[in-house]
């Protein structure tokens, strides 16, 4: 299918073949028919894409903060890599669209039902597109696609005019009428509410008197004094019940203005982007109520609604994203929306390169700008790519297949495979369709796929490596074991004990023990000439290693633990692993002791056979510019410590010796995927015993089943798993 891409870095904006999605438990996939260009908000996007790298830093500040931060705990080179490898993606446009149901999982919304679908990762300009089932909504009878694709953006102001809580009578005034603007007029029409609009553009003011408004104006001027008579004429010259800033502007005057037409304690709703530098004076003279619309509604951004379809109950919370896209569509159904009076142009999808370039230019003003698709694309989910039309095993070399390719993987995982002389790209598979087609690009993949199981029955697949979320794990390392497949999964390898308990019979079931977890640090240079200094004969040893794993940001996915497991159970893994690398057996016993105000922090300790104590601080509460991790081992006349990967020393009897890294931090993702190459390349054993991985791994997640219980929990003994 295509799909229309835009690239961060360069600004580029192109039509590109990509496999359609795969149909997921509690959605559906959607043939498109109409999908609404939201001039604004894809324009503003694309227009900061064009900037330098100075002009994207000064837009988004936030973001040179954590690239700073980066920098301190990972040096120059890692950081670089990762923030080019943002930049230099392919990232999706649009969020609103109508079509019909070609694939479902969701009974409510069978094979052939007619929907509205919502969301800036959903609904895109794309033929086809994945969409889950609170992010649809059932198109009525007597509503045409082409009006059913304003539906997200229609929820937009369905929630800005909910959150004016005006009523029949009251007089509001738009500031802002572009294409929000125009549809909350409609609205306010529609629910007997008296409107007014400024706007600078004639064009925009016209189309607002045709959609319902009593009188619409430029802010200054002849017109603008003329809006403000008539406002007061319409409220016995009290001002305005409602003003709403739908404007998207970097200047302060439609602050000023909305407080200089409201009446005294009016609701000023902000549903645009403009700065707020509020007048204190007349805002607090007037006792203003400033209010914000979010977006489509209550569930936006809550991925418990939006991804997993749980609904919030209607007695709690009436109108919810899904039920504003209804709304909207019923108030369509019943003629009480103009919604052709928006609908400036439809453009043929194959043209929607060009319809963004006219709009850039500002050759086309248009307001409501429609892509209309072809109705004959077919489902195709294995995209062959150049001249290759079949899969053919490559002679002599590992060929890899990758399912998932976030930034993760895509800096510190494939451009090792890639530079492999051992390895051939056989396949990506990955859940969105973009990422794989810049996956594809930037390395050189045969084939790209939605569908990750399409690597069991692919010849040319030898070794898959799994990059996803943890809790798709342990599942497809089952199903790829049993395939005969060679696999390296990134920590962790499962989530439960259970899911540990499915892997290792799937392993003994299959007679593949042709596993890797991702535990690179036992491979980082540094390391290893640290234990390569060490004397051994140490006999007991003591272990520590902190590590300062910070706070999370607010939209990270690590904060859903009963989806992705706890901070620990995903990341614990790692350092564990050094522990049983280091002293060269795995523990037996774990005691975990957590904090009462944040369960993230999480002291542990780990005993070993021959005697040896090792000690794990892991937390999330601590300075970002403290190391972020710092391994300590003491022995009989011997102490080390690695700060961070950038410097280790060893003091002994005969002095001290101090180790450097050669500038760069360096975790070991390069030496560990080459020695998991060598190992499926030569037949040998993994460069981990599947025993050690096991062990590590129910070690890991006993840890906060010990801190919970205050008991010592052992761990078991996995003897040729």
């Amino acid at each position: 299918m295509r799909q229309i891409a835009q690239n961060y870095k360069t600004g580029e904006v192109k039509l590109v073949e990509v496999p359609v999605p795969s149909c997921r438990p509690g959605g559906v996939v959607v043939r498109s028919e109409y999908s609404l260009v939201s001039a604004g908000t894809e324009l503003m996007k694309i227009a900061e894409s064009k900037m330098s790298l100075l002009g994207k830093a000064r837009a988004r500040p936030d973001q040179v903060r954590k690239v700073l931060e980066s920098v301190s705990q990972q040096g120059v080179g890692a950081t670089y890599r990762k923030v080019m490898n943002r930049l230099d993606s392919y990232t999706p446009l649009g969020y609103s669209l109508a079509g019909t149901v070609v694939e479902s999982t969701v009974a409510e919304l069978p094979v052939g039902s007619r929907v509205a679908c919502g969301g800036n990762e959903y609904a895109l300009h794309a033929e086809f597109n994945y969409v889950p089932r609170n992010l649809c909504a059932l198109v009525p009878d007597g509503v045409k696609a082409e009006q059913a694709a304003f539906a997200t953006v229609g929820a937009i102001a369905m929630q800005a005019f909910r959150r004016s809580e005006a009523v029949i009578g009251e007089t509001v005034c738009v500031i802002g009428l572009g294409l929000i603007g125009q549809l909350l007029v409609q609205i306010a029409n529609a629910a007997g509410v008296n409107v007014v609009g400024l706007d600078p553009s004639e064009d925009r003011c016209a189309l607002a008197e045709r959609s319902g408004a009593r009188t619409a104006g430029s802010p200054d001027g002849p017109s603008g004094a003329r809006v403000r008579e008539r406002l007061l004429e319409l409220t016995d010259g009290h001002g305005a019940d409602v003003v709403f800033l739908a404007a998207a502007t970097s200047s302060n005057q439609p602050v000023s203005t909305a407080v200089e037409i409201a009446r005294d304690r009016a609701r000023i709703v902000d549903v645009g982007k403009l700065p707020l530098d509020l007048p204190w004076k007349p805002y607090y003279e007037k006792e203003i109520d400033v209010r914000f619309s979010r977006s489509y509604g209550p569930g936006r951004y809550d991925p418990t609604y939006e991804e997993d379809g749980v609904d919030y109950p209607i007695g709690y919370v009436r109108w919810t994203e899904q039920r504003n896209m209804k709304s909207f569509l019923d108030l369509t159904a019943a003629g009480k929306l103009q919604l052709e009076l928006l609908i400036d142009e439809i453009v043929p999808f194959e043209d929607s390169v060009v319809a963004y370039e006219r709009l850039l230019s500002g050759e086309s003003r248009a307001i409501g700008s429609l892509f209309a698709y072809p109705q004959e694309a077919v489902v195709e989910r294995v995209l062959h790519l150049g001249k290759q039309t079949e899969t053919v095993p490559p002679s002599g070399k590992v060929g890899v297949g990758v399912i998932g390719s976030g930034n993760y993987a895509s800096t510190m995982l494939l451009p090792h495979l890639a530079s492999n002389p051992d390895v051939h790209l056989s396949v990506v598979a990955t859940a969105t369709a973009l990422s794989g087609a810049t996956a594809q690009e930037r390395f050189g993949f045969d084939q790209v796929t939605s569908d990750y199981r399409a690597l069991i029955e692919d010849d040319s697949v030898d070794a898959v490596v799994i990059a996803t979320r943890h809790d798709l794990h342990a599942g497809m390392v089952s199903e790829m074991i049993a395939a005969g497949k060679a696999v390296f999964v990134e920590k962790p390898l499962a989530l439960t004990i259970d899911e540990l308990d499915q892997v290792i019979e799937s392993i003994r079931s299959a007679g593949n023990q042709r596993l890797m977890v991702g535990f690179n640090r036992r491979f980082a240079p540094l390391l290893r000439q640290m234990k390569e200094a060490w004397v051994e004969g140490q006999g007991e040893q003591h272990l520590h290693y902190t590590v300062n794993a910070g706070p999370l940001d607010n939209e990270s996915w690590y904060r859903d633990t009963t989806r992705y497991g706890s901070r620990f159970e995903g990341e614990g893994g790692h350092f564990i692993d050094v522990f049983s690398w280091w002293l060269g057996e795995d523990p037996i016993e774990v005691i975990g002791v957590s904090s009462p105000g944040d369960p993230d922090d999480l002291g542990l300790t780990l005993r070993y056979p021959g005697g040896s104590i090792g000690h794990i601080s892991y937390l999330t509460r601590g300075s970002r510019g403290f190391p972020k991790e710092t391994f300590f081992v003491s022995g009989e006349s011997h102490t080390a410590r690695l700060d961070n990967f950038k410097e280790a020393t060893i003091w002994s009897e005969r002095g001290k010796k101090d180790l450097r890294s050669r500038g760069r931090v360096d975790k070991g993702q390069a030496a560990q995927i080459a020695a998991f190459v060598e190992a499926v390349h030569k037949g040998s054993d993994m460069p981990i015993g599947i025993d050690s991985l096991a062990t590590t791994t129910e070690a890991t997640l006993l840890a906060q089943a010990s801190a919970a219980s205050g008991r010592a929990e052992p761990v078991r003994r996995f003897s040729g798993a």
